[in-house]
This record gives structure tokens, C-alpha cells and sequence, in this order.
């Protein structure tokens, strides 16, 4: 089949890929584009360094870093390699570094790829010209290497054209057309290009092409310094390009490459110089290519001092060229892949560097061919991710530079984002202040990780303190929460969660072909359910309460649920879906004394009969209207209580002056996550993604076979029940070993799996972590190991849940 007619927007090593990708799938009806020659088109491609360094703390990029690798290993032009699998070294020049390099060892591990620390010593052999004087330790991956990136997009296009791909050089493009919500063609200045799908692939231009159609690409081109040496003595007579690992120094910012007898020198420590895509040269207008800005001899100071330091033989050398190139950053770091949530057709694959090309090149054609990607769990890299203010030009630039900045810091997972902050606030952020708030940032929103005011609940209790690393962004007060939480009650702020609001005649139909459950049932009904994707993988999973008859609240992860639910409506108008987050709040009213909090403050019945466990009710707290779901994520009977933005610190006030004589206590996240790791309830996007089916990740129960077709229902009945691996619940005795998520759990010597979200459970007084294991390895009473930094922590699968494994406190 020729498939449908695509038009790939840039022909650098993305878009190359993407062609030969799709056409190797049967899409033939291909035509790429750009306004450079070929193959060296003039974009970030042209003048990468090349170094491909897998190791990150996300699976996927990892995994598009690897299909990468193997690919271009597998590539050559004219018999000249594609990739020179030199080896990746990472050297650590002071403590905190070298820890790092043990996490990082850690994460490489658990995502399989070979990798081993080396001694100062064993550096040195590696890369003779490194100062043993100043390295402290490194990570070797011997599969990292050198990309040439031009051969590649070279070896590609002809891959691609012998399939009957088009390439068209010196095509500019001027528009792309759009007809009733679709894209129809894109025009270039030397005519126009039919076309049924068009795909962004052009990188540091990408936000000016998205524009076209009206789309936000939250993208900034920044300036990276690239120099390069004369030639070194101590290397001369070196015929080969590359025969030492390419080289990080990250304390430096710094990060090396050879060049027979000489060394690139990249360099990050700089002042952020953004650019505007709008403000990018031509090709013709450029001196050199658009994506090579003047050299600034004077910010490149500090890296050559530095670089004379870790390699003494340099000093017998001297910069003699160099470049500031552009490269795309994001908000997160992430890649902005997928299709436009407006205009029908018109995909992007942008903020992609040489090191996961290939692998996003194969990611896209698969979503574009197959309907999903069945190689990568790519709900990191959507497109579709990003909240309203994420989009905003004057955030998208601060974050953007930042992201540049820390690119090679050392960045704890709960570390909080910089500026612009705050951003989002709830209608109790100030009584949240008053109270001593630590605040720490989810989707924009100011949410409280604990309270200082809650420092006198630590009298008379033993709160065990974790390790330095796990005790940053932490207090003793989180275990007193939580326990007070158990003992009494607490109030939580939920408003970061997401709600969405589906009505309509046809509003019950819509959900029930889209979730796992049933969820058309009666007025007052809440439903723990599923979104899967058209292989059976786990989307989302959500609440449904069903409030009238055709008006659903639905608790959701986050805008990709919003963007899923908004391309499978109706086209008849019988559906309406929004987002009602921004115009409403939620407090978790939960512990043994909720309802003796609760019950006084409203005429409505409270009782176990008067609202069961998953139901939900409206009703007036005080003189607050709510809407009441008896739901708990901390595994204690309460209620999630919602109401309008306007009303929230009233029914804040209500609630407080209810709680605080029965001893009750407001509480933030950090008590929250340990509670429900005690109670075994996953968090999607961490224990569970795109990649995994509900029996896989301990969900099965939300699927009800039994009920009519569903998204995704096909594709799991294919798959069965029978697993190979299965999320587990792990028990940890240490309790300074709280172990943060991301680490590889051994069996012996072999890494099996890795774990997902961890918190030491103060009711249970144990540390707990899940992970994913082999299902010979996830039977309870099975004891593994996990990778913490350069320790082995035993752990032992346990039964879940943890905590009232009878339900009786939640159903109470």
C-alpha cells in the first residue's frame, strides 16, 4: 500500500529517519522537504557533535537513545560507519558527583543496558589524557559513542528514496493549507505539495512552522558552545577519528570528543542565549548555516582553563575554531511528539537530538501507520502534556533557559522547578501559609509537601530519619502526618488533581466506549476505571462519578486524558467535554474521625448507609455546596469534597474549626504518597504507563469483560491474563533506606526489574517500594536486592496492601 500522501516538514537526521521509519511500514506516499541542500540541510543535524550518551533518568529516552544506537550501528554510506562505538565515559571530580555516577549506574542498569564504574585508575586507561589527580571515579557504557550525523540522515534518504520516498532540497516553506480542521497541503516557494498528514520535523524552526496552523510549540532554540582544538601532541599520529570513549565532565559542564589528533570541547556552563525561531538566518543569509552563531571567545573561558586542568595535554594546544550552536530545549526536556489537538493531520516531532532520533523517528511512524506506538511508552514526550500556563511565551522561556542550565546538574526528584513561580494557587493557599507550608510544585499548583505548625506532633513519637539524599525536600513532620492521619483526622489539599466535566444525551455512551468499567450506572455512582490504548497498554486511570443523568465528573492525570477524551467525541454535538480544574477545589477529609468532623456541619446523611464507600452526593457543608465522593487514597474512611474556587476557603475554615478540637490536623503530599503506598494504590505515569495492561500492574479487577466494546477491549483479550511480569509490592527493614524510585532490583548479580514509587510507611514501620518484576521473582516472601547508590538494599515481596487488607476502615 502507498498509504496516505505525508509531507515531512525538515530533512535532518529526525525527519530523515521518519522517512525511511514509515516507508519501511509501507507509507510510500512520502515527500520531505527542506530549505537547505542535502544532506547537510543547514538545522542543529549539521553541526551536532555526535556523542550519544544513553544514560537517563527516563526509560524511554533511554530506549529511543538505544534503537538509535543499533540502528546507526547498523548503517553506513559508501562503506563509511554511521556511529563509532567508542564507549561513553563519565568522570565525577568531587563527591557529590561520584554519588551521582552511582545513581546513575543505577539507572542505566535498570533499564538493561550494559554499564560499570571504574576506579580513578581504571579512568585513566580508558581515556589516557584524563589527570588522575582530579577524577574521583567514573561510569562507563560501552555502547555510547560518536553519531555522524550527516552520513546518517545521508544513509536514511537513500534507505527511504529506494522505497520511493521523495526528497525535495531548497524547498521553503510558506504555509500549510487547512480545510475544515484538516491539513489539505503545505506550500513551499516552489509550489504546493498535496497532502493528507504533514509532520514537523524541523527542529530550531519548528515553533515558526506550528504556527502556521495555530499550534503553541512551547520551544526555544538556544545557543551551545562547540569548540575545537589544533592539534594535540600527545595525540598526534592518530589516523583513526575516535579511538577514546567520548568524555563528560558534568561538574564542569563540559563534555569532549576526539578528531584524529585534536578534541571537541562542548560546553553548557555559559549564559543561557536563547534565540527566536523568527530571528534564525536563512540558508542563503547565513555565513556558515542557520544553526551556527558567531563564536563568543569570552564565555568559553572558564571551559578552557577547566579543560587544561582535566586534560594536561591540551595545554600544548589551542582553540582554534569554534561555533555557538542551536539546539531546541523544552519546559521538561522532554521531545513534543504527536499530532495537533486542532488541526487534524499535522504532527510534531521536535526538541530532538541526535541521540534519540532514530528511535523517535521509528516511535512516530509507528503512531502514524499503527494508530499507537507499540515500541515506546511515550506519554512523556506528548505533545498534548502541557498545561494552558506550560504554554505561555514568557514561561516557556524561563524554563526553557533553566532547563539549559541544569542540563548537567545534579537534580534530586523532588528538587522544585525555578521561576516563574507561583503560578497556580488554591482558594487555601494563604491559610496553607499561615500554617507553615513547605510547598513543592505539581502541574503549576503550590501543593504542600508538610507543615511546620505540625512540628509539636513530633513529641513523644519516633520518626526514623532516612539517608541524606532521601532527607532532602523532607521532615520528621511528613511520618507525623501521616500517623496523626491514622489516628485522628487530616485534611488534604487535593486541587491539583485534575477534573474534567463530561455532559451531554450522549455523555454515558461516549465514557462506556472509552473505559474499562461500567460506568452508566446510577445518579450517584463513582467508578475506579481505565483508559487503554488501542494495544491493550494503560492510558490513564480515572475516577467516574456519575453526578444527573447525563453529567459525569471524571478525576483524571492530567491534559492527556483531556486531549484522549476530546478526540473521541462525538461529531454530533451530543458531548461535551472541559476542564473545570482552574473553577473548583478539593480537600481529602480522611482518618477514623471524619464523619464525627463531617456529620454536624450538614443536614445531609453522612452515615455508612447514608453515603456508601464510592458514592457521591451533593450537599451543603456549613453554608458551602459540595459535591461529596466518598473515595480515599490514604486507605482511611472520608470523603474528597468539592467545591467552587470562590468557596474554598470558606469550606477550608468550616472544616478546620470542625477538626482541630477533635485533634485533627491539616497534611500535606509527602504523608499522602506514604499512606497509599500502604494501602497499594498505583499512581499512573510511575507505577504504571503506557507500556503496561491492567493485570500486568496489579488493575485488573477495573476491567469488566463482560461489558460492551471499549477502546483498547480487542487488543487486551488478545494479550490474556497470563503475565510474564507484574508491578510488586516490596518491604524494606532499613529504615535509612528510603529508596526514591528509578533504582534496578537484582536477583543475585542479574538486574530483573526496577522499582517505581517508594516512602517509608510510618503506620506499617517499614520502607516500602514497587517495582516491576519477573513473575517467577514477584511471589510473596521472595527476597531481592535493590541498587541504592553504591548499596544493596534487601528487600522482600510482600502481600498487598499493606494496611487493612479487610477494607474495614474504608468502609466503615
Amino acid at each position: 500500500m502507498a498509504g496516505p500522501r505525508v509531507v515531512i516538514i525538515g530533512a535532518g537526521v529526525v525527519g530523515a529517519a521518519l522517512a525511511d521509519e514509515i516507508s519501511a511500514r509501507g507509507w510510500t506516499e512520502v515527500t520531505v522537504v527542506d530549505q537547505g541542500p542535502l544532506p547537510a540541510t543547514g538545522g542543529s543535524s549539521s553541526h551536532a557533535p555526535g556523542l550519544v550518551f544513553q544514560t537517563n533518568p527516563s526509560k524511554t529516552m533511554t530506549e529511543l537513545a538505544r534503537y538509535t544506537v543499533e540502528k546507526f550501528c547498523s548503517l553506513d554510506v559508501d562503506g563509511k560507519p554511521c556511529f563509532l562505538q567508542v564507549g561513553g565515559l563519565e568522570v565525577a571530580t568531587t563527591p557529590e558527583r561520584l554519588t551521582e555516577l552511582h545513581r546513575r549506574h543505577g539507572w542505566i542498569t535498570a533499564w538493561g543496558i550494559e554499564a560499570r564504574l571504574l576506579t580513578p585508575d581504571e579512568c585513566v586507561a580508558q581515556h589516557p589524557l584524563v589527570n588522575r589527580d582530579r577524577v574521583l571515579g567514573g561510569l562507563l557504557v560501552p555502547t555510547d559513542g560518536l553519531a555522524k550525523a550527516v552520513l546518517a540522515v545521508e544513509a536514511q534518504i537513500r534507505r527511504a528514496t529506494e522505497r520511493g520516498v521523495r526528497f525535495l532540497a531548497r524547498h521553503e516553506v510558506l504555509d500549510v493549507r487547512q480545510s475544515e480542521g484538516a491539513v489539505t497541503a503545505v506550500v513551499t516557494d516552489q509550489g504546493e505539495i498535496p497532502a493528507d498528514i504533514v509532520v514537523c520535523c524541523a527542529g530550531i524552526w519548528g515553533p515558526k512552522i506550528a504556527r502556521m496552523v495555530g499550534m503553541n510549540l512551547p520551544l526555544t532554540p538556544l545557543a551551545h558552545q562547540l569548540a575545537w582544538t589544533g592539534p594535540v601532541p600527545a595525540l598526534a599520529g592518530q589516523t583513526e577519528e575516535a579511538v577514546r570513549p567520548i568524555l563528560r565532565h558534568q561538574d564542569a559542564d563540559l563534555y569532549y570528543r576526539d578528531r584524529f589528533d585534536a578534541l571537541g570541547i562542548g560546553y553548557y556552563g555559559h549564559r543561557p542565549m536563547p534565540v527566536s525561531a523568527d530571528d534564525i538566518l536563512s540558508v542563503d543569509e547565513a555565513d556558515q548555516m542557520p544553526s551556527v552563531l558567531k563564536f563568543t571567545e569570552e564565555d568559553f573561558a572558564d571551559a578552557w582553563t577547566e579543560t587544561q586542568s582535566l586534560l594536561p595535554a591540551t595545554r600544548e594546544a589551542k582553540v582554534e575554531e569554534g561555533i555557538n550552536g542551536l539546539f531546541s530545549f523544552t519546559t521538561d526536556g522532554y521531545p513534543l511528539l504527536g499530532e495537533s489537538p486542532d488541526v487534524k493531520g499535522f504532527w510534531v516531532a521536535e526538541a530532538v537530538w541526535v541521540t534519540h532520533s532514530a528511535g523517535v523517528g521509528r516511535a512516530v511512524a509507528e503512531w502514524l501507520v499503527d494508530g499507537h506506538c507499540s515500541s515506546f511508552d511515550l506519554h512523556e514526550c506528548d505533545v498534548n502534556r502541557f498545561e494552558p500556563h506550560q504554554l505561555a511565551p514568557e514561561y516557556v522561556l524561563a524554563r526553557d533557559c533553566q532547563n539549559f542550565v541544569e542540563v548537567y546538574d545534579i537534580l534530586h526528584p523532588l528538587q522544585p522547578s525555578g521561576k516563574p513561580r507561583p503560578i497556580r494557587t488554591s482558594p487555601f493557599h494563604a491559610r496553607q501559609q499561615e500554617h507553615g507550608a513547605f510547598f513543592l510544585e505539581a502541574n503549576g499548583w503550590e501543593r504542600p509537601q508538610w507543615y511546620e505548625a505540625n512540628a509539636g506532633l513530633l513529641e513523644g513519637r519516633s520518626i526514623p530519619t532516612p539517608d541524606d539524599w532521601a532527607a532532602r525536600y523532607w521532615s520528621p513532620i511528613v511520618g507525623a502526618e501521616a500517623q496523626v492521619t491514622r489516628e485522628t483526622v487530616a485534611m488534604y489539599d487535593m486541587t491539583a488533581l485534575k477534573r474534567l466535566e463530561v455532559s451531554g444525551p450522549g455523555a454515558a455512551d461516549f465514557l462506556e466506549g472509552l473505559v474499562t468499567g461500567k460506568v452508566a450506572k446510577s445518579v450517584g455512582s463513582v467508578t475506579y476505571t481505565l483508559l487503554l490504548d488501542h494495544d491493550g497498554g494503560i492510558r490513564s486511570d480515572i475516577t467516574v462519578a456519575r453526578l444527573a443523568r447525563d453529567l459525569f465528573q471524571v478525576g483524571a492525570n492530567g491534559n492527556l486524558d483531556l486531549d484522549w477524551f476530546s478526540r473521541h467525541l462525538p461529531t454530533d454535538g451530543t458531548v461535551q467535554v472541559r476542564d473545570i480544574t482552574p473553577g473548583t477545589c478539593c480537600i481529602g477529609l480522611w482518618g477514623p474521625l471524619a464523619r464525627e468532623v463531617l456529620q454536624p456541619l450538614t443536614d445531609e446523611d453522612f452515615s455508612n448507609d447514608g453515603l456508601k464507600y464510592f458514592r457521591a452526593k451533593r450537599a451543603y457543608i456549613g453554608s458551602v455546596p459540595v459535591t461529596a465522593m466518598r473515595l480515599s487514597y490514604v486507605g482511611e474512611l472520608g470523603w474528597e469534597l468539592y467545591t467552587t474556587a470562590d468557596q474554598g476557603q470558606k469550606l477550608w475554615d468550616t472544616l478546620w474549626q470542625a477538626a482541630e478540637p477533635l485533634g485533627g490536623i491539616i497534611a500535606g503530599r509527602g504523608a499522602f504518597n506514604s499512606l497509599r503506598l500502604e494501602k497499594g494504590y498505583r499512581s499512573f505515569g510511575t507505577d504504571m504507563t503506557y507500556e503496561h495492561d491492567p493485570y500486568e500492574a496489579g488493575v485488573g479487577f477495573a476491567v469488566k469483560p463482560d461489558k460492551g466494546d471499549f477502546v483498547g477491549k480487542a487488543a487486551l483479550e488478545r494479550r490474556g491474563a497470563d503475565v510474564r511480569r507484574r508491578l510488586s509490592c516490596l518491604t524494606i527493614e532499613d529504615p535509612r533506606a528510603v529508596v526514591m524510585g528509578k533504582e534496578p532490583v537484582y536477583d543475585g548479580e542479574r538486574a530483573v526489574g526496577y522499582v517505581t514509587s517508594a516512602a517509608y510507611g510510618y503506620t506499617i514501620d517499614k520502607g516500602i517500594a514497587y517495582a516491576w518484576l519477573p513473575v517467577e521473582l514477584a511471589a510473596p516472601g521472595t527476597t531481592v536486592h535493590i541498587g541504592y547508590f553504591d548499596q544493596r538494599v534487601e528487600a522482600v515481596v510482600a502481600e498487598e496492601p499493606l494496611f487493612d487488607p479487610a477494607m474495614s476502615r474504608l468502609r466503615g
